[in-house]
């Protein structure tokens, strides 16, 4: 079972649903580029997938597909039957769960238990998409991978290395736990409604970071100051965090900028 355009449409008509702009709420209605999203996952049959913002069940369906067991969360109350109805006359094997939740709020320890290999798929909002992936990988490190569709330019956020026009705050954080790239671009017109924008989507592989918990604190808290002023020097934007004479004993020139630094750069400077 698919879910097109045309069904897709039906299903908010014989609902009586409006797609909520508050939400962020634009359904995918092309099977095949559920699909390919489905498989720039890397799930596999036997995997446990986390499914953030299925809406109707575009992805979900793609998903299920694969053999993977999928665990879809979603936010709004009156989609979670709609859903489910369109999860049951899938009867996808092993079946789909579906969990209604704010992912900003659910408690991920329980949502994704260790002890086999998760991946992660999302169709986010834009406004609260890198949120909720940088919440998903501090908190549920049971997830290995997985790929997550945003609006282009926050997947070329996420996604750049230092000296991109695009890096910023989200690229050093998400490159604390993850390797990212931008798997490709996905056009307004394969959603319902249509978006004013481009999306694309990132796939991400997990990695070890480089330090514990009070590391990363403190990396994060550079990060923030140093691109909270990002035209100014380093030595300027950083001065109420850092002993003077920090960045000379990082071997980072105090007249760098933030956009100029990798995140090794800023580990050597919280001291790790």
């Amino acid at each position: 079972m698919t879910l097109g355009a045309g069904r897709i449409r039906a299903l908010l008509d014989d609902h009586g649903i409006t797609p909520s702009r508050a939400l962020g709420q634009n359904f995918l209605i092309d099977p095949n580029t559920a699909r390919r999203i489905a498989a720039a996952s890397g799930a596999v049959e036997g995997d446990a997938v986390l499914e953030i913002g299925p809406g109707l069940g575009s992805l979900t369906l793609a998903l299920a597909e694969l053999g993977a067991e999928v665990t879809a969360v979603e936010l709004d109350r009156h989609l979670v039957p709609v859903l489910r109805e369109v999860v049951a006359d899938a009867d996808a094997d092993p079946p789909v769960r579906v969990v209604e939740a704010d992912a900003l709020e659910v408690d991920l320890d329980d949502l994704v238990p260790p002890g086999r290999r998760w991946r992660l798929a999302a169709n986010l909002p834009y406004n609260v998409g890198t949120t909720i992936l940088l919440r998903v990988l501090q908190e549920a490190p049971a997830i290995t991978g997985g790929v997550v569709l945003v609006q282009r330019e926050v997947a070329e956020r996420l996604a750049a290395r230092a000296g991109d026009d695009a890096y910023g705050i989200p690229s050093v954080k998400a490159a604390w736990w993850v390797d990212a790239r931008v798997g490709g671009r996905v056009p307004a017109s394969v959603f319902h409604p249509r978006p004013r924008v481009d999306s694309a989507f990132i796939t991400f592989e997990r990695h070890d970071p480089p330090g514990d918990e009070e590391l990363r604190q403190r990396v994060f808290t550079l990060v923030d100051a140093g691109f909270g002023q990002r035209r100014k020097m380093l030595r300027r934007s950083l001065v109420d965090h850092i002993e003077p004479g920090a960045l000379e004993q990082a071997g980072i020139d105090p007249t760098r900028r933030a956009e100029e630094l990798a995140l090794d750069d800023w580990v050597r400077l919280a001291g790790g």
